[in-house]
C-alpha cells in the first residue's frame, strides 16, 4: 500500500497545486486554456510518439487488451443505457452520467503507469489509450445521438473526430515509426523526451485548474450513479475480464488502473458542444478527481494482492 500511495501521491498533490494556481490568479485565467492546448496537441503526442517508437511493443498481448476494454466498455454502457431511467432525470443529465461513467483521465493514468512501473508501463498504458480514446468517443457520441436524437451525428462526423484526435493520431505515429524500424534517429528521439517530459507535470496542473470545488451542488442521484459506474462497475468487469484472459501481470495492472481511474475534463467539452448538462458534468468531474486517489489506490492495492 505504501509504493502505491508514494507513487500516487505526487500525482494527485500536482492536481492540488493546479487547484491553488487557479485561486490565486497565477500566472493568470488566460495561460490555462493555451497550456492546456499545448499539452494536448504537442506535448502528449510528443510522448506517445516517443514511447512507442523505441519501445519493444511485441511484448504487449494486443488480443486480451482488445477484448478486456471492450467488455468493460461495451458491458458498462449497455448496463447505464438500461439503467438511463434510474440513474437520471432527463435526457441531457443522462449523456453527463454517461461520459462521468465511462469516460477515463488520460492525463492522471499515464502519470500514474509511469509512477508506479516505469517505461514498460508507460508503453502498455500507450497501448490501452491507443484503443480506449476513440472506443470511449464513439460510445458517448452513440449516447447523444441515442438520448437526445441529434441530427447532426453523423458517421462521417464521427470518423472525422476520431480521426483528428491528437492522441490517436500520436499512437498511430509511434507504432508505425516503431514497427517500420525507423524509430526517431538524430537528434529527434531527445527532442521528443524532452516534449514529452513536459507533458503530465503540465497536464496534471491543467486538471487542476479546471476543478470548480465551490460549484459542487445538487443532483447528488445523477452524481453518485457515475461515480458508482466509473470506481466500483468498470474495474469490476474489468477484473472479470482479467480473470477470463489472464494477460501478462504488468498488463493486467495498467487495465485494471484505467479502469478505476475518474472521469476526464474533456467530457465537459462535449456535453457543451452536443446538448449535456454541463453543471452536471462539471461537478461530476470535480467530485471524481478528487475521490480519484482513494478508489484508484484501492484497486490498485486489490491488483497487487490477487493479480
Amino acid at each position: 500500500m505504501s509504493d502505491i500511495a508514494g507513487a500516487l501521491g505526487p500525482v494527485f498533490l500536482l492536481i492540488l497545486f493546479g487547484v491553488l494556481l487557479r485561486r490565486i490568479g497565477f500566472p493568470g485565467e488566460s495561460f490555462w486554456p493555451q497550456a492546456e492546448r499545448l499539452t494536448y496537441y504537442v506535448l502528449f503526442p510528443a510522448m506517445l510518439i516517443y514511447k512507442l517508437a523505441i519501445a519493444d511493443v511485441g511484448n504487449t498481448p494486443l488480443l486480451p487488451t482488445l477484448v478486456s476494454i471492450l467488455f468493460m466498455l461495451l458491458g458498462g454502457s449497455t448496463l447505464l443505457y438500461l439503467l438511463r431511467r434510474q440513474v437520471a432525470s432527463n435526457g441531457p443529465a443522462f449523456t453527463s452520467v454517461f461520459q462521468g461513467g465511462i469516460r477515463f483521465n488520460t492525463y492522471i493514468g499515464m502519470a500514474c503507469a509511469d509512477a508506479l512501473y516505469g517505461d514498460a508501463g508507460l508503453v502498455a498504458a500507450a497501448v490501452v489509450v491507443a484503443i480506449m480514446i476513440p472506443l470511449v468517443n464513439l460510445l458517448c457520441v452513440l449516447s447523444f445521438h441515442l438520448t437526445l436524437h441529434r441530427g447532426n451525428l453523423g458517421p462521417f462526423s464521427v470518423f472525422k473526430s476520431l480521426v483528428s484526435n491528437p492522441l490517436i493520431l500520436g499512437c498511430l505515429v509511434g507504432i508505425a515509426l516503431n514497427q517500420t524500424g525507423i524509430g526517431l534517429p538524430g537528434w529527434s528521439k531527445n527532442t521528443f523526451a524532452l516534449l514529452g517530459s513536459a507533458a503530465l507535470p503540465l497536464g496534471l496542473l491543467a486538471v487542476g485548474v479546471a476543478l470548480e470545488i465551490r460549484a459542487i451542488h445538487g443532483a447528488w442521484k445523477e452524481l453518485i450513479s457515475a461515480s458508482l459506474f466509473r470506481f466500483l462497475l468498470l474495474p469490476l468487469l474489468m477484473l472479470a475480464a482479467i480473470h477470463w484472459l489472464t494477460p501478462p501481470l504488468l498488463n493486467s495492472q495498467v487495465l485494471l488502473l484505467f479502469a478505476s481511474l475518474p472521469t476526464a475534463s474533456s467530457a465537459y467539452i462535449l456535453a457543451r458542444q452536443l446538448g449535456g448538462d454541463t453543471t452536471l458534468m462539471a461537478n461530476t468531474i470535480t467530485v471524481q478527481t478528487l475521490a480519484g486517489f482513494a478508489f484508484t489506490s484501492f484497486w490498485l492495492v486489490l491488483a497487487q494482492s490477487f493479480l
